[in-house]
């Protein structure tokens, strides 16, 4: 019987593309054409072929199709015209063809059994659907049967059918107990496919009444139940005792035991079967066998190789199932039961054969008239299937006559076709396991032009990229295309553009020049349609600054840039990805406008960053990746292995290298027994290596752990491996640093440095020390001592060298043999002083003494040198006495010379040698006096300028603190300046010595003079002093006060610096700056910036021994600077050691105690013998005794010391610089240029090689400043 097919199709695909014949039409799938386009009806939505129903439900038969006009719907039942309208209990829905059977209101569905099929209408053609049979569900009960108990011997096979009763559609079968539990099934009990439980050997716990079998019917949701089966397993034992009690003893022979047995197929039977299934379907096989032991089932195919993902075994391999079979599956199976005594085998012919399937449909054809198409429709099957034509649903046969018609086989062919050749053409190819039925309309148009695009529909691209400018078009004939450019356009032609068949335009690369207005022209015989596009070009996006690979450490911050440019008229979007998912929800990922910023990185951090940029016509995107890294996680899981007594094997597990290869491993180790807690370096190795030997001492309880280095960092520590504690030994080595150095001239400590605690090998840790004399014929002398450090030997001769050894040992033995090492027995003070000294003086600051050696038996311990006290007796310029201050140079190892630096010039100078060993100085030597020559003065104490008139100045001065010599006469230089600060003709005046005034006459009136003042000895003139001074105005005139003025710099040198200082008139808030250079080179000032307005500066850096210039100027006044002073830094000397009894403020403080001891005694002589008071202060003001005068308040010195120069009144043209330094010609000792602790050396050929240290005597400054007691350190012996 022919059957109908339905297509199901979207409201969109009521026209389709047809490409059987180069002249169809292609219908745009546009919604307003489609409904202005008279179309054949098209079937959307029918019910299936075999359509099995609920009959307790209404019945819905379905059938839905499209077409314009609207078609109309009719059915028939069983091949005939269904009367809808006389069955009061079918409807049809409104605008539908599906039908609706009332079975609810009191309709039986077996009524309404049949074949059904749609018709579709309207004035161009008619579809129809397949035949739908239509089969209400059935689940009927189980036939009453009486069911007899299955006897069963043990280890035979049972089969307990099943036999469902036939349902629609059929059942489905499962075994279940009284409660409703499945019954368990395996190898040996299984379930068939026809519903049937199979034994393959039974056993006792088989045993039970409800073996119960349960058909469930889905379409009415129904299940129905078997009666219970009863099996009852006899075991041979039980039933040798039932023969037994009804047999007399001579017919008892006895059951037979159970015995195996090989398998034997319980289904299918015999040895061959055959199966035929159809194409795409899923194949089942099956085979199930009985046996003991159980049988296990193989599939095979002769001849061939079981398809592979579409094979699939079931139900303990007893079921073969091949889906989606094909007629390539055909042939023969073979199943393979086996056991161990046996097999058994059956082969299953399969045939596939197949129910017609497509191979060509036919499709809709849409003409024009006077074109030709083709209508094809090929099918297959096995057997092969027949083709047969409708139209509108009636055999083509005896349907209407149409010359444009020609049926071939499968193919209808169109010629010269007109709007009456439309109509619906139905295919059906059918063999004898089904059919297949298809619609295909050929629907003739005619209809003019018609552009589908939108009017002025504005395309945007970007620069450089294609340019698609569409022309949807529609008519019939099939319009031609055509394009321009502008208003008054020529057509469009050449290679530069594309022109697709569905009328769009491609322009491939879309330049800036590529902007503008298009025209699409669509014509045919019918008419012809126009329609403008415009075209506008953007500028691309782009990424300028991409995002870059970053290595960051954990917990750090990092950032992404990604800085974009791109067409103003478009607005982007900016999005970051990572690892091409959203960002996380996370706080600490921060989006700005261009970057992308991520606070404390973690480890999931770690990954590839995206940054999109989207605009409405372009997307770009760059990627950068960020690796996180970190100190490496620790090590784990320890082993030790290979315990030795000397060495261990440890191994470990590498812990996560956070992206940082490990370098290298730390291997620690703790000693629990000795040092519990305290860890120790062991060794390391390279970060490849996860194992290593280690070197053990004895007796120590080892635990190791690993430490993992990367470029980060170190880890945390792994856990502590096990313990191991090593066996005791002897000690391997002997302490270490031993020393033999006596502490007082009897005796000799010997010191060591004890072993630790790992390094005893063992309990009860002890030293042998052992001792005698070098070079003597004597025993070792040895004691044991605990474990302790040092050993006094007393009783031993002064000085004497020993050889000292100091061996360990335990419980266990001794160390190896120690080596021996030389000390000594105690010092003693050197017994002799040195002889010969001599004094060369060298210049007027500096001599070399000489002298001859001690012998070294006298010096009584290690000889470290010798010290040379000197001190200055008096100046030969005054002849007065001072209190004396020694100073101390001391010399390392036996030198026999040294150089005495800081001398004053014209003094009368004493020194004495000294020998120094470990225990202290020796005995000195006779007192050697020595002079020095004159050198060049001080400069002036003060210049004053008073009494200025029209034409003269009065100029006053004081001699110089330090003449250092005779002073033979001063010379006074002066010169005009004028208000420019330009410098006038220089005069020069020589003054006789004993003058202390200068009247100057025959001056310029109002005019300001610079002089320039010094003294000279027989040597040379000595340092200048300089001050300014005015003449007084003449009436009617004012001179113009001179600003800035910068005068007096003075220097203090010391070895490495100098301290300047100046005085300034003018402005406030002047900056100043301080110029410096080598004397006498042509090298360029070094220019110091002074911070603030302060009025002194420290140079420093500077070399020792070397002469320098220095000059002051102001910032901001150009060419304006001070006269030019000059010093020498100190050479590189050690420091002095002053002798406490040699300085004066102890000197003044022991008179003063003494002073006032006397005082308290007379005072108690005179009230003991008087009674009454005494005015002791009114007598010693009226007889002032010089011997006992107070210490001076003014200077600090005592009276019987003072030299005349030590009482000078303050002068009122000198000031002392703001950081209290001293002026260097004002210092009555060079060495204070030099400062305290200052170290340096001379050569061997007789210069200074010693220390200096402690505070020089210090003459008062203009008797204004007091001497300084020394530091106690300074005070202390030192040696270079």
């Amino acid at each position: 019987m022919m059957k109908k097919m339905s297509i199901p199709t979207s409201k969109t695909s009521l026209v389709l593309f047809l490409c059987q014949i180069i002249s169809a039409l292609d219908v745009p799938l546009d919604s307003k054409l489609l409904e202005e386009l008279s179309q054949p009806p098209t079937i959307t939505q029918q019910s299936p072929k075999d359509y099995i129903v609920d009959p307790r439900e209404n019945i819905v038969i379905q059938c839905e199709a499209k077409g314009k006009p609207p078609p109309s719907f009719s059915w028939t039942r069983n091949g005939t015209h269904f009367e809808i309208d006389k069955d009061a209990q079918v409807t049809m829905k409104p605008n539908s063809g599906t039908l609706v059977i009332n079975i609810m209101n009191g309709g039986k569905a077996e009524a309404y059994e049949g074949v059904y099929q749609c018709t579709a209408r309207n004035e161009r053609g008619a579809a129809i659907s397949n035949n739908i049979v239509i089969r209400p569900s059935r689940s009927p009960l189980w036939t009453k049967e009486k069911l007899e108990p299955n006897h069963v011997r043990e280890g035979d096979s049972l089969v307990l059918h099943c036999r469902p009763p036939v349902g629609l559609p059929p059942p489905i079968i499962f075994w279940m107990d009284n409660a409703f539990q499945r019954l368990p099934q395996s190898e040996r009990v299984s379930q068939g496919l026809n519903g049937d439980l199979y034994f393959s050997n039974v056993q006792p716990e088989d045993t039970r009444e409800d073996y119960i079998c349960y058909a469930r019917f889905n379409h009415t949701q129904t299940i129905q139940q078997k009666q219970p089966i009863s099996v009852k397993v006899f075991s041979m034992d039980s039933l040798n005792d039932t023969i037994a009690a009804n047999l007399s003893d001579t017919d008892i022979y006895g059951a037979k035991p159970v015995t195996e047995r090989q398998p034997v197929l319980l289904t299918p039977t015999g040895s061959t079967s055959t199966k035929v299934e159809l194409r795409g379907n899923v194949l089942l096989l099956e085979c199930i066998a009985a046996g003991l032991p159980t049988p296990v089932i193989r599939w095979i195919k002769e001849g061939g190789e079981l398809p592979a993902n579409r094979t699939f075994f079931e139900n303990f391999k007893k079921t073969l199932k091949i889906i989606d079979v094909s007629e390539a599956d055909s042939g023969n199976y073979k199943c393979i039961a086996r056991n161990t005594l046996g097999s058994v085998h059956h082969v299953i012919s399969v045939t596939v054969k197949a129910a017609p399937y497509w191979l060509t449909a036919p499709r809709n054809l849409v003409l024009s008239p006077g074109e030709d198409g083709t209508l094809i429709c090929r099918a297959n099957g096995n057997p092969k299937p027949s083709i047969s034509w409708l139209a509108n649903g009636v055999p083509i046969a005896i349907a209407p006559e149409d010359p444009s018609r020609k049926v071939d086989g499968d193919t209808i062919i169109f010629s010269h076709v007109q709007e009456r050749s439309s109509a619906v053409y139905q295919c059906n190819a059918s063999n004898e396991y089904g059919y297949l039925l298809a619609n295909a309309f050929v629907n003739v148009l005619a209809e003019p032009p018609r552009i589908l695009t939108p009017a002025n529909k504005l395309y945007q691209v970007i620069a450089d990229s294609p340019a698609l400018l569409d022309c949807a078009y529609f008519g019939s004939p099939k319009p031609e295309i055509e394009w321009f450019k502008g208003v008054k356009g020529s057509i469009l032609r050449g290679n530069e553009y594309v022109f697709h068949d569905n009328g769009t335009l491609e322009i491939p690369v879309a330049q800036k020049n590529s902007a503008g207005t298009y025209t699409c022209v669509a014509r045919n015989e019918l008419g012809k349609v126009q329609n403008e596009v415009h075209l506008e070009i953007k500028d691309p996006t782009m990424i300028i600054k991409q995002p870059e690979y970053k290595v960051i450490q954990r917990y750090g911050h990092v950032s992404f840039e990604c800085i974009i440019k791109h067409d103003s008229t478009l607005l982007p979007t900016v999005t970051w990805l990572k690892d091409n998912d959203e960002l996380p929800d996370d706080e600490r990922f921060l989006v700005g406008k261009d970057n992308l910023t991520i606070m404390n990185v973690t480890d999931k951090d770690d990954g590839t960053y995206t940054c999109i940029v989207n605009t409405t016509l372009d997307s770009v995107s760059a990627s950068a990746v960020l690796t996180v890294v970190a100190q490496p996680n620790p090590p784990f899981d320890l082993e030790l292995t290979g315990q030795l007594e000397r060495s261990i094997d440890l191994s470990w597990i590498p812990g996560d290298e956070n992206n940082s290869p490990i370098t290298n491993f730390v291997i620690e180790y703790e000693d629990a027994l000795h040092e519990p807690g305290v860890w120790h370096y062991q060794t390391e190795v390279p970060g490849t290596q996860t194992t290593v030997q280690l070197k053990l001492s004895p007796y120590v309880n080892y635990s190791f752990r690993v430490i993992a280095v990367n470029k980060i960092g170190r880890s945390q520590p792994s856990e502590p491996s096990e313990q191991y504690l090593t066996k005791s030994a002897s000690p391997d080595e002997n302490p270490a640093n031993v020393q033999g150095i006596g502490s007082e001239p009897d005796n000799l400590v010997i010191t060591w440095e004890p072993l630790k605690g790992f390094q005893s090998n063992g309990p009860g840790l002890q030293y042998k020390v052992s001792w005698r004399q070098k070079d003597v014929d004597d025993e070792w002398t040895s004691v044991i001592v605990a474990n302790v450090s040092k050993y006094i030997v007393s009783g031993t001769p002064t000085f004497v060298p020993y050889e000292v050894k100091v061996q360990a040992l335990n419980d266990l033995g001794y160390a190896p043999e120690p080596s021996e090492v030389i000390g000594h027995s105690g010092e003693d003070l050197p017994m002799v002083a040195p002889g010969n000294v001599q004094v060369h003086v060298i210049n007027s600051t500096l001599a070399k003494v000489h002298w001859d050696p001690v012998p070294l038996k006298t010096v009584r311990g290690h000889l470290q040198g010798y010290k040379v006290y000197y001190w200055k007796v008096q100046s030969l310029s005054r002849r007065s006495r001072r209190h004396v201050e020694k100073k101390i140079l001391t010399f390392r190892g036996n030198k026999t010379f040294g150089m005495l630096p800081g001398l004053e010039p014209y003094s009368s100078y004493k020194l004495n040698v000294r020998v120094v060993n470990g225990k202290g100085e020796g005995p000195a030597s006779p007192d050697k006096a020595f002079n020095t020559p004159e050198g060049v003065p001080s400069s002036p104490s003060f210049l004053k300028i008073t009494n200025p008139t029209l034409d003269s100045l009065t100029l006053e001065w004081g001699s110089p603190t330090h003449p250092n010599g005779v002073l033979i006469s001063y010379t006074l230089k002066f010169q005009p300046i004028n208000n420019t600060h330009e410098l006038g003709p220089l005069v020069e005046i020589r003054i006789p010595a004993n003058e202390s005034s200068l009247i100057l006459k025959n001056l310029n009136y109002s005019t300001r003079y610079k002089f320039y003042f010094n003294a000279q000895t027989a040597v040379g003139s000595g340092s200048q002093i300089t001050e300014e001074a005015v003449t007084i105005m003449d009436e009617g005139k004012m001179v113009q006060p001179l600003y800035p003025r910068i005068r007096n710099v003075t220097t203090a040198a010391a070895e490495t610096y100098a301290n300047v200082s100046w005085e300034y008139e003018g402005p406030d808030h002047a900056n100043f700056y301080v110029e410096y250079g080598v004397a006498g080179s042509k090298e360029d000032w070094k220019k110091e910036i002074v911070n603030g307005s302060r009025s002194f500066f420290v140079l420093k850096g500077l070399t020792p021994g070397t002469a320098y210039k220095v000059r002051v100027g102001a910032e901001g006044l150009s060419g304006f600077k001070s006269s030019e002073d000059l010093f020498e830094t100190g050479p590189a000397m050690a420091s002095r050691q002053v002798d406490i009894a040699t300085q004066g403020w102890f000197i003044g403080l022991m008179c003063a105690v003494a002073l006032l001891i006397l005082i308290l005694l007379i005072v108690c002589f005179i009230r003991r013998n008087k009674g009454g008071k005494y005015p002791v202060k009114e007598k010693e003001d009226a007889h002032a005794d010089p011997e006992i005068q107070p210490m001076k308040e003014d200077d600090g010195t005592f009276g019987e010391y003072s030299d005349a120069e030590d009482h000078k009144p303050l002068k009122k043209g000198s000031r002392t610089p703001s950081d209290r330094t001293v002026k260097k010609e004002d210092s009555d000792d060079s060495l204070v240029d030099y400062g305290e602790g200052v170290n340096g050396q001379f050569n061997e050929d007789g210069s200074f090689i010693g220390q200096y240290s402690g505070k020089k005597e210090k003459e008062p400054a203009e008797g204004n400043e007091s001497s300084e007691a020394p530091s106690p350190v300074n005070a202390m012996n030192s040696f270079v």
